[in-house]
């Protein structure tokens, strides 16, 4: 028996679990409420597991450490923006917004949210806000597609195209099924997974290098100033634009659906404190490590990248490193079930984002679209099944999306991420702690905010080396931060020169401030 027999009965085993957990949350999906936030019944566990786990995605066991693998410590700023956005969105939006959207009509969606804060009976701020999550959420559902297909083609050597099919079938089942309740508790013994795999791996690649300064040995010979978070592999200085940008990887905390439903989700306030410290604990370890996946990994795998000869695969040095430690040729099946289980938390990092993002995708269709423009006398059940059908229909898009094998995890995650940072985040905030925020001033913080970004992301302007290129490949600048200050200069504008709020708007707004009513 070999080693990917240990592998195959530890991938078999890990998706039973997650399509069992679908199965038995379909018997707890009885409605609408139950199906897209589970009933607001989350305990602090559950809601914080699931929070950073659907946050992370493959991007944190793949992307990441093949940043730091390719270009040294140079990158750590965006670890250090994303914790700091993670501490700042439990620490000031979390209680609030669960407060605010059970006093707003207990809203089930943020589409839903938005409507039902500004009064706005023409629903064009409902309708808005569901096409941009449609548009963010397929590429980001996309990035984690491609994740599974390239963990699959790795590990197991077989076709990319067959592996990416495979990673969607496993992910649409459970969705499919169980909903909110479904995709919380398979992120909750994801997030456990990844948090065991990401904490070991690198700890037993440095002992299998020899310890801490034979790693250090190796990578000066790669570079002098790998270990120099302020230089460059080249030995340049790492720019100030470069370091603000990946700081402020952490404004796109604010403005992300399947992160911010699960604030909504949780059942009481104790609830909520008890997550925060889980959620912060959680995602600072699961940085520092992943950050030290790349460091150490480029001293005990070589050869993924080298730009001279065309050699690119950094992303894969997770799961080089894995196969390095436990499923070399010849391996006893124990043994590389050990490594299997390993493999199984980059699997879930993939899964419990892709299906965060498909089922708040689906609920903006469904409860957001359907409801609101087709058929408004829909019942929960026919919403229900509608919403079912939508997960399906994103899934094909994004699948679409994600068939080119060259398509970097990174990027993807990195045009979503600053997308509904720009479009989301300004609009979270200020109707959170602005009490003259308008519905005027809403709408046009978030199409200034969702445009900007893909203006400056896809639309080439500037001259480049090899003809024009869009402003983020010309300026360096990351698009998040044009994005989210002209969204927020939009909504203090239009609020302030159009018809200020109604009364009973600041007297919901007063009542959330002082927590009235609030268990």
């Amino acid at each position: 028996m070999t080693g990917n027999t240990g592998i195959i009965v530890a991938f078999v085993v890990y998706m039973a679990l997650m399509l069992g957990i679908g199965v038995l949350c379909y018997k707890k999906s009885n409605s609408l409420s139950d199906y897209l936030l589970g009933g607001r019944g989350l305990n602090s566990w559950v809601a914080a597991m699931s929070a950073q786990a659907s946050d992370m995605s493959g991007w944190l066991l793949m992307g990441l450490p093949g940043a730091v693998y390719a270009f040294g410590t140079g990158q750590i700023w965006i670890a250090v923006g994303l914790g700091i956005g993670t501490v700042l969105n439990w620490s000031i939006v979390a209680s609030r917004l669960r407060r605010y959207t059970i006093k707003a009509g207990d809203s089930l969606t943020l589409p839903e949210y938005f409507e039902n804060r500004f009064r706005d009976k023409s629903r064009v701020l409902r309708m808005a806000s569901a096409v941009f999550i449609i548009i963010f959420f397929t590429v980001y559902s996309a990035s984690a597609f491609v994740s599974g297909g390239k963990l699959f083609s790795t590990v197991f050597g077989i076709d990319y195209q067959v592996a990416l099919l495979i990673g969607v079938l496993i992910i649409l089942a459970y969705t499919f099924l169980g909903g909110f309740l479904a995709v919380c508790w398979t992120d909750f013994v994801q997030g456990l997974l990844m948090l065991v795999a990401i904490l070991a791996v690198p700890i037993l690649a440095c002992m299998a290098v020899g310890g801490v300064s034979e790693v250090g040995e190796a990578l000066n010979g790669v570079s002098p100033t790998f270990l120099d978070p302020l230089k460059e592999t080249n030995g340049q200085n790492t720019s100030f634009i470069s370091i603000i940008s990946q700081l402020a990887w952490a404004l796109g905390y604010f403005g992300m659906p399947h992160i911010l439903v699960r604030f909504m989700a949780i059942k009481d306030q104790r609830s909520v404190k008890k997550s925060r410290i889980i959620a912060i604990v959680w995602v600072i370890i699961s940085l520092t490590c992943a950050v030290f996946v790349g460091i150490i990994g480029r001293a005990f795998v070589t050869g993924l990248y080298d730009p001279a000869n065309g050699v690119a695969d950094q992303e894969s040095i997770f799961i080089r490193t894995i196969q390095k430690l436990f499923i070399e040729p010849g391996a006893f099946v124990p043994v590389a079930i050990i490594g299997g289980l390993f493999l199984c938390g980059i699997l879930a990092a993939i899964m419990s984002t892709a299906d965060s993002q498909l089922l708040v995708t689906a609920s903006s269709l469904s409860s957001d679209i359907y409801k609101v423009a087709i058929d408004k006398k829909a019942s929960d059940k026919k919403l229900l099944w509608v919403s079912r059908i939508a997960v399906l229909a994103v899934a094909v898009v994004a699948y679409f999306i994600a068939r080119d094998p060259k398509s970097s995890i990174m990027d993807l995650v990195s045009n979503a991420w600053s997308g509904f940072g720009s479009t989301f985040g300004p609009l979270v905030l200020f109707s959170l702690f602005w009490k003259k925020t308008t519905r005027s001033g809403a709408l046009a913080g978030m199409i200034g905010g969702g445009l900007t970004v893909i203006v400056w992301d896809y639309i080439p302007m500037m001259p480049g080396a090899d003809g024009l290129v869009n402003l983020g490949v010309g300026t360096g600048l990351y698009s998040i931060i044009p994005g989210f200050l002209i969204s927020s200069l939009l909504i203090v504008v239009f609020s302030l020169v159009g018809k200020g709020p109604s009364q009973d708007m600041v007297e919901e707004f007063q009542e959330v401030a002082l927590n009235k009513g609030d268990s």
